[in-house]
């Protein structure tokens, strides 16, 4: 399981007070260890609402409690309950998420509906960026829409290094990511409407992932960990449809964004749009030690595609005032 402290969240930012930036709309303030600690961070919160759902403490088809309730009852903020809904949301707990009701209980069932050996979003990234993790030089190609997966993956990686169980000497990360000021066709306000809100709030979450990717990785240059990093990052000129990760050049893990309209809200207005699933994107993983010589070719065609992508269409990538490359 994920620990808490690494979520890209208020409380990361808390932990990494250099950084001041807005996250999701709310601007990072420093609290004080006391305050942060008794504060239940989404991760936790989407946690025991998750253990409700499979108990059937929260059955099939009830209609959750309203934002406003959930708050109240754990003493957070209504945006920390929207990021832990979201989080339900995306792993097929919720249903009826938009059309300004409160959602409803989803059959446990269906959200396990993964075929053997395929898994979702970080629960499949994070193992295998682990795995990578442990050789001496780890090398790391994405592409993605925000990276907000890649950076959880990443984070529990570091947790490794931090105990002394990997033990890298080189770190090289290379992300490709939507530029700044091109259409996306997702995420993207619903037709008809021109609401630039949306995508605003898509560029803070982009930047919000790069800026902690930089900081996770760049801290692990300090002794006792003393590792030679490397993070860089270019704007690709269109909206990919898929994530790819390849990792150390002998693994790919490919997943398809899916698509839907649903409501989200921005400056405490509901707002409908279209938007994507990507932490429950399953991730297609192929080897090149693998018997199946399709395995190898695709890795090797995935990695030409990205570096011939990078060589080319993409452009410098700009997270924010004091982050770059590194």
């Amino acid at each position: 399981m994920l620990s808490p402290s690494w979520n890209i969240n208020k409380t990361t930012c808390r932990q990494l007070p250099h950084i001041d930036t807005k996250l999701y709309g709310g601007l990072v303030k420093a609290e004080s260890p006391a305050t942060a600690a008794k504060k239940r961070s989404h991760l936790q919160i989407a946690d025991e609402l998750r253990q409700q759902i499979h108990s059937g403490a929260l059955a099939p088809g009830e209609r959750m409690p309203t934002q406003a309730e959930l708050a109240d009852r754990f003493d957070v903020p209504r945006g920390t309950i929207r990021q832990a809904l979201r989080i339900l949301q995306d792993e097929a707990l919720l249903t009826n998420t938009g059309k300004g009701s409160p959602a409803r209980v989803a059959d446990p069932r269906s959200a396990r509906d993964v075929p053997e050996g395929l898994e979702r979003g970080v629960v499949a990234l994070a193992p295998r960026v682990a795995a990578a993790f442990t050789a001496p030089r780890v090398r790391i190609d994405a592409l993605c829409l925000t990276a907000e997966t890649l950076t959880l993956a990443v984070a529990e990686s570091i947790h490794l290094v931090h105990a002394g169980t990997a033990r890298p000497e080189r770190i090289e990360l290379r992300l490709l990511m939507p530029g700044r000021n091109i259409n996306l066709a997702f995420p993207a306000a619903t037709e008809g409407t021109d609401d630039d809100r949306v995508h605003q709030r898509w560029l803070r979450q982009r930047n919000a992932q790069g800026m902690a990717l930089t900081t996770f990785l760049g801290s692990l240059r300090k002794p006792p960990y003393s590792v030679d990093v490397s993070v860089r990052f270019r704007a690709l000129p269109f909206t990919p449809s898929v994530k790819l990760y390849l990792l150390n050049g002998e693994e790919a893990l490919f997943g398809y964004y899916l698509v839907r309209r649903r409501e989200a809200e921005i400056e405490n207005e509901a707002v409908e749009l279209i938007d994507t699933l990507g932490m429950q994107s399953m991730l297609f993983p192929f080897l090149t030690g693998a018997e199946n010589r399709r395995n190898r070719v695709f890795v090797e065609q995935s990695q030409l595609w990205f570096d011939s992508l990078w060589e080319t269409v993409s452009s410098e990538l700009e997270l924010g005032a004091g982050f770059s490359d590194i």
